[in-house]
């Protein structure tokens, strides 16, 4: 992009402001900045205006679970469904780890923080020792897709290179970055975070198929013959990946999206819910339950909104494709961004002072027509890390890990 398409580009979204420290900078750090300017998508910025409307929910009714009785009773028939379609090269396995270990106490990428105890035991190598069951159980390779951010990208695909992906075949691990998005003041105005570069931010979990695309690796997926991705979140480590029970009794209900949830420990547990909205599959943020939803029953007398996800999803990969035709929902979040104040001073903000666009993955299963909740035991396979200590801990993963055999 030249400076006059930059100027052109800017000036339509009212945007010129990015380029105040152009002059200043070296001949490197300007194209840096044209680059930066041509991959953004400044169409959403205008989203910070319709910000309500985005929020607005439609009717909400109860979505049924596939619950633990009915999975046990038909365990060794999805069971061989879904080892079927893994020797078959069918199934691959996309990694969320675009997070930084922050909340932690940690400056590197999340999935490098070391959970052992008495010896080194890494997040990464929890999600890749569970992968691992599951190839062991089948005889073949699941290929395994990690998604990085600019953030973290050269630290993590080093971390994983030097400790010999804790034994995951080199050729099956496929890296790619997250796509971000420009983060603006209350008036959608881009913040610069520094004199040469455009305030982002990742572009949400929802992001991750359209970055696979858009990263060269949907056409290695389709040459593949791969037909499901199981998309999972770095941060619990005792979850299954390409859990063949899981992915046989989605393919078997005829579900193009399967769900792993968990019978919520309290009515206010912070878990995204599934339900339906305006009959459709959904998932309802437990910020936006409201107290009628909490004390819902069904016709069982049992909560009616009492399965929430881990982020462990089942998706038909052509079904995604054809979401790939219309542009995502998007979240417009309030959030604390750093940024240069008119003085060309950095301004690190105590206070949320300006909005960040994100698509998130519940949106991309509310525009699937089917979807199967499938709840699995939370003492086996959830053990969140947001935190040092206390709920969704260090500490309590710690304790999940041992009580499942893993030694620390």
């Amino acid at each position: 992009m030249t400076l006059e398409q930059a100027r052109e580009k800017l000036a339509k979204y009212g945007q010129g402001h990015v380029l105040k420290y152009y002059g200043e900078l070296s001949q490197k750090e300007r194209q840096s900045l044209l680059d930066q300017i041509e991959a953004t998508d400044m169409s959403i910025l205008e989203a910070c205006r319709h910000r309500e409307e985005l929020t607005r929910k439609g009717k909400i009714t109860p979505l049924k679970a596939m619950q633990l009785q009915e999975i046990e009773a038909c365990r060794e028939s999805f069971t061989a469904t879904g080892l079927e379609v893994i020797r078959q090269g069918k199934v691959g396995a996309v990694l969320l780890a675009g997070g930084m270990g922050t909340r932690l106490g940690s400056d590197d990428p999340k999935g490098m923080y070391n959970v052992g105890i008495t010896k080194e035991l890494y997040i990464f190598q929890c999600l890749i020792h569970n992968l691992m069951d599951v190839v062991r159980q089948a005889e073949k390779w699941i290929h395994l897709f990690v998604m990085t951010s600019e953030k973290n990208h050269d630290a993590t695909a080093a971390f994983l290179k030097e400790h010999g992906y804790f034994g995951y075949k080199e050729e099956f691990v496929h890296f790619f970055k997250q796509e971000m998005a420009a983060a603006t003041d209350y008036q959608g105005r881009i913040y610069l975070e520094d004199k040469g570069r455009l305030s982002t931010s990742p572009n949400g979990n929802g992001g991750w198929f359209s970055s696979m695309k858009n990263n060269g690796l949907l056409d290695f997926v389709q040459k593949q013959g791969i037909e499901w991705l199981n998309v999972f979140a770095v941060d619990n480590v005792l979850q299954r990946i390409a859990d063949p029970c899981f992915i046989g009794a989605t393919i078997q209900k005829n579900c193009v999206v399967g769900a792993k949830v968990v019978r919520k420990n309290a009515p206010d547990e912070k878990v995204g819910v599934m339900c339906l909205e305006d009959g459709r599959p959904s998932i309802v943020e437990y910020y936006e339950l409201t107290r009628e939803l909490m004390n819902a029953r069904d016709e069982n007398g049992e909560p009616a909104y009492n399965f929430g996800v881990i982020l462990n999803y089942l998706f038909h990969e052509k079904e995604l494709e054809n979401m790939m035709t219309s542009r995502m929902p998007l979240h417009v979040v309030e959030k604390k961004i750093p940024y240069l104040n008119d003085a060309g001073e950095f301004v690190n903000p105590q206070e949320p002072n300006g909005y960040k666009y994100e698509s998130l993955v519940l949106d991309m299963i509310h525009q699937l027509e089917s979807c199967l909740p499938f709840e699995v035991e939370r003492n086996r396979e959830f053990a969140p890390i947001k935190n040092r200590t206390g709920v969704d801990s260090v500490e309590s993963a710690r304790a999940l890990l041992q009580a499942n055999g893993v030694e620390l």
